[in-house]
């Protein structure tokens, strides 16, 4: 199972040319949690994924990889 989650954050972030350090300061987390978030090592905790949609404006289930770029469901 890919870890959409890595793919997505890690999209964002070019996406926004925003560095991982950056966000982590936006988000009040270590740079090494966005690093290992982005890297599929560790999976963020509940609310920090919600800390993330919410600071790109997208959905946890964009996110998690349930659904896609338009809020269509995917599973």
């Amino acid at each position: 199972m890919k870890n959409k989650f890595a793919e997505r954050l890690t999209e964002l972030l070019e996406t926004n040319r925003l560095s991982k350090r950056a966000l982590a300061g936006q988000l009040g987390v270590s740079a090494m949690s966005v690093s290992d978030w982005s890297k599929g090592n560790v999976q963020p905790t509940a609310e920090n994924i919600f800390l993330v949609a919410e600071f790109f404006h997208v959905s946890a289930d964009f996110l998690l990889g349930l659904e896609d770029e338009t809020g269509a469901k995917i599973y």
